[in-house]
């Protein structure tokens, strides 16, 4: 049961990973850049790596919520599941640095601010967590 819900709500990321990409998208198309959100400026460089990095999220987590199945059974499926889990904990730690020693992150002209690598840590921790959980677990 614990794991219908999971890939019920990876659909639902999915989807809001794929609005998020369309709007950006739209904004970018309907000339609205640069402009103000939520304290950061965003501009038309950071439309290109926004997309880049909503394409893979949404390809992750519609593989997820639709084409893996769990508990895995192949060492491809925990191979895939190893790699995932390992490059979401390095971009856990990449942030945890980032805030640790006061570091800036600039995407292209865009500073990002510090409170979103605390977004990043829980979001990319929590996913590296399940993926070595879900690699790990055995067929009952």
């Amino acid at each position: 049961m614990y794991n219908y819900h999971l890939k019920e709500f990876a659909k639902i990321a999915t989807g809001l990973v794929l609005a998020d990409a369309i709007s950006v998208l739209w904004i970018s198309i309907g000339h609205l850049l640069p402009m103000n959100f939520l304290g950061a400026t965003l501009t038309t460089n950071i439309v290109i790596p926004v997309l880049i990095f909503d394409s893979v999220v949404a390809l992750l987590l519609a593989h997820y919520g639709w084409g893996i199945k769990l508990p895995v059974r192949t060492m491809r499926e925990r191979g895939m599941l190893f790699t995932v889990g390992t490059l979401f904990a390095i971009v856990a730690l990449a942030h945890w640095v980032r805030i640790t020693f006061g570091m800036n992150l600039i995407l292209g002209s865009w500073v990002i601010p510090v409170w979103l690598s605390w977004i990043a840590i829980t979001v990319t921790t929590y996913l590296s967590y399940l993926s070595f959980h879900f690699a790990l677990q055995r067929q009952r």
